[in-house]
């Protein structure tokens, strides 16, 4: 089930019928899981304790009605035919957003933005689009002011914690749920010493198997939601025929009305319980990515929508001929399954709990590869589980640390109710912060009237906010799990951000200008060593003050200096084709070179001999087409008076330099082409394999030949090792961030994933504080 081809690499423009309806049952077993496990729980949490059902039937028909609307209005309405169209080059999801509001208005605060990276091919920024003076004057409004822009970061930041958050709770919940219906055959007394452990066997079971990966079990995840969703919607039919075939008059709004006149406080408090019909909506915009939205839109408007309907109708027709249930056991979804088959459907109630939440677990760990590529969230181990399927991966410090929060939350609460109070607040935050940035979308990105948006998030964001204030109210009873887990990662990935843009800006200030550079000579004692020396550092312009730190102390470097920047852009994917920007720096006799190897956020980083032999090979080609009097593309910085050409990776060469180490095989196999290789023949041998051009000189020739010597000679990897600390005279906020809760992260977090792929044999770190 490669369902990563269909994104980027196999980009779906004119999509078969076929094709349409295989992506379509893929996405049933990853992105429907959690929302059709939803009424397992729902009627049981809206009646745990403000309301009651009584003879009239007032309340069931009520909470029917107030179902059947909140589904049709936000996963159908909003998600499903506004939302799926705010796609960031085909990916979905609260950063998705945020990055497609950071192209169009320039509110990023990534710190080493370029303007070469507003000509990447997804970087899909249509100014010419006319937009309203309204809608001007807020885009110069957000530009202008910072505190906006922090603004916006913060609604990103809450939006992704509250994943995370619902990463702790869905789990929880699906499978305690499911396992709920063994009280029904067993005595109460026995039942709730076995049902919080087996729901604790099955949630460690669950976080071991994550290692694995997807792939390997996801053929399993759509039959095992499509056979739920029949048994849900048939179910539903039987219970409709049988007990009440009227129960379809409790669709009408008026029944929401009598039910809030009837119920009042009561009634308005347990929309909190209503609120979980719609959990999981958000998985079809975040999983947007990994397929197209025609498929998503068409799997839940004919399939998971009406099997939803009919399952909620069916528990509401059951119930409202059975009143005496709620004195013998909660009400809730085993009671209205037929006593023969419930066996049987508790153990697809389990399958279909574990698919749903392994798909919010999966999705969690997507969004936080985001946030730490957009220098949003530690840097963590990540730890790609299919060779096919990009999108599958596993952060085992996530997984683990999900799995103890899950078994804290099932261990403490033991029910449902104050889990479901916890993950209705969960979800219902990130849906308002979704309305809140598609309603900036609309005006900024899309050029709409801002009387559009305005309808929008008057709508949309009534309704959410009548959900957000019933799950609030509840904060005593569960709502305040995702309230702690939010803030505790918020403190922890702003904490990060500000200590990572505070060591950026100390970057900038005090970088040493290029003049520096040429002073440097033998006549000063500085000598060049056989070899490249590959520096790194976060600048794309100017010479870190690392470096010269490091001459200062070791008055050498290499006789082929390469500053490399490895950084993220604000979209999804970058090409192979546009993946380095390279420049030289200062004359060509001095052989200081610049290289920018950009990554989109989605994007996977190449290990570290491909990537060395790509970097190598963008240099030469560089070289060349420089010689020849032309580039690529060529982009110029001002501030640095560099100039800096677009090349791609190897595999984009079509005709281009190749290069051969040790047994000098090649891959690709060109028709016309020379040789360089070096004279003499070192421990390992590399050769360039250039196309013959007559416009190639002697002096283009001579400097490939040293860059291909310096490759031979070995590579060399200077890190910059920092300590970063608040001056003096900073506010103790400033310092309990920057002293204790960054240097905290940094100790504790992982390194970049290219430090940790060089050879430690040829790295070098050299120590520097920073006083921000």
């Amino acid at each position: 089930m490669d369902i990563e081809s269909w994104g980027r690499q196999n980009p779906i423009k004119k999509e078969s019928w076929r094709t349409v309806i295989a992506l379509a049952y893929q996405s049933l077993g990853v992105v429907y899981g959690d929302l059709s496990t939803s009424p397992l729980y729902v009627y049981k949490s809206t009646f745990a304790e403000d309301i009651q059902h009584s003879e009239s039937n007032d309340e069931i028909f009520g909470v029917l009605s107030f179902v059947f609307w909140t589904l049709t209005l936000i996963p159908l309405l909003k998600y499903v035919f506004i939302v799926l169209r705010a796609d960031d080059n085909g990916e979905g999801g609260t950063f998705a957003l945020y990055s497609l509001l950071c192209r169009y208005t320039r509110v990023s605060t990534l710190p080493n933005g370029q303007l070469a990276d507003e000509d990447l091919y997804e970087y899909k920024n249509d100014r010419n689009l006319s937009a309203d003076r309204i809608g001007m004057s807020l885009k110069s409004t957000l530009e202008k002011h910072r505190f906006l822009k922090k603004i916006l970061l913060i609604l990103a930041l809450i939006g992704t914690c509250m994943v995370i958050g619902d990463g702790v709770l869905t789990p929880a919940i699906s499978v305690f749920s499911a396992v709920s219906g063994l009280e029904l055959s067993m005595a109460k007394h026995h039942h709730q010493y076995v049902e919080v452990p087996v729901a604790c066997v099955i949630l460690v079971f669950l976080f071991f198997l994550q290692h694995y990966g997807t792939h390997r079990l996801g053929f399993l995840f759509a039959p095992i939601v499509i056979t739920w969703l029949l048994c849900i919607s048939a179910i539903g039919v039987y219970n409709i025929i049988h007990w009440n075939p009227h129960v379809y008059q409790a669709l009408s709004p008026y029944y929401m009305y009598k039910f809030l006149k009837k119920t009042q406080r009561g009634g308005w408090m347990s929309l909190g319980g209503i609120l979980l019909c719609i959990t999981g909506s958000e998985a079809m915009f975040a999983d947007l990515g990994h397929f197209s939205q025609l498929s998503i839109k068409i799997a839940f408007t004919f399939v998971v929508y009406p099997s939803l309907i009919l399952a909620y109708m069916g528990q509401a027709a059951y119930l409202s001929k059975h009143h005496v249930i709620a004195s013998d056991y909660h009400i809730g979804f085993y009671v209205s399954v037929p006593e023969k088959l419930r066996y049987p459907v508790l153990a697809i109630a389990i399958l279909a709990a574990v698919v749903g939440s392994q798909a919010i677990i999966t999705g969690t760990f997507s969004i936080i590869k985001q946030c730490s590529a957009l220098g949003c969230f530690p840097r963590v181990k990540i730890v790609h589980t299919s060779s096919k399927i990009h999108g599958q991966i596993y952060i085992p410090e996530v997984n683990w640390t999900l799995m103890v929060l899950c078994l804290a939350v099932t261990i403490g609460f033991r029910d449902t109710k104050h889990i479901s109070n916890a993950s209705g607040l969960a979800v219902i935050t990130v849906m308002l912060v979704t309305t809140c940035f598609m309603s900036l979308v609309i005006v900024l990105c899309w050029h709409k009237n801002v009387l559009f948006a305005i309808c929008f998030i008057f709508f949309f964001g009534s309704i959410e906010a009548l959900y957000f204030s019933a799950s609030l109210i509840k904060f005593l009873e569960g709502a305040w799990v995702p309230i702690v887990l939010s803030f505790i990662f918020l403190g922890v990935m702003y904490s990060w951000h500000y200590g990572t843009l505070k060591k950026y800006e100390f970057d900038v200030e005090n970088k040493i200008p290029i003049n520096w550079l040429l002073t440097l000579s033998p006549n000063l004692g500085i000598t060049r060593v056989r070899g490249i020396g590959l520096i790194h550092t976060e600048l794309v312009t100017g010479i870190p003050a690392i470096f010269s730190h490091f001459v200062t102390n070791l008055p050498a470097f290499h006789q082929v200096l390469v500053f490399l920047c490895i950084k993220s852009v604000p979209v999804p994917h970058v090409r192979p084709e546009e993946r380095f920007l390279v420049g030289r720096i200062g004359p060509k006799e001095y052989r200081v070179y610049r290289c920018i190897a950009r990554y989109g956020y989605r994007d996977i980083h190449m290990d570290d001999v491909e990537f060395e032999k790509d970097l190598v090979c963008s240099i030469a080609e560089f070289i060349r087409s420089e010689g020849r009097g032309h580039s690529f593309e060529a982009v110029e910085d001002i501030d640095a008076n560099e100039r800096l050409t677009v090349i791609g990776t190897t595999s984009t060469h079509i005709d281009g330099i190749r290069i051969c180490e040790d047994n000098g095989e090649l891959t690709h196999v060109d028709t016309e082409m020379i040789e360089i290789s070096s004279p003499e023949v070192p421990r390992k041998r590399v050769r360039f394999l250039v196309p013959e051009s007559p416009q190639m000189d002697a002096s283009v020739r001579e400097e490939l030949q040293e860059l291909m010597e310096a490759r031979e000679a070995g590579m060399a990897f200077i890190l910059g090792h920092c300590y970063v600390r608040a001056k003096r005279g900073s506010s103790l906020i400033k310092k309990l961030v920057i002293n204790i809760g960054y240097d905290f992260l940094r100790r504790n977090c992982r390194g970049p994933t290219y430090a940790l792929s060089f050879p430690q044999a040829s790295t070098l770190e050299v120590g520097m504080i920073y006083h921000v």
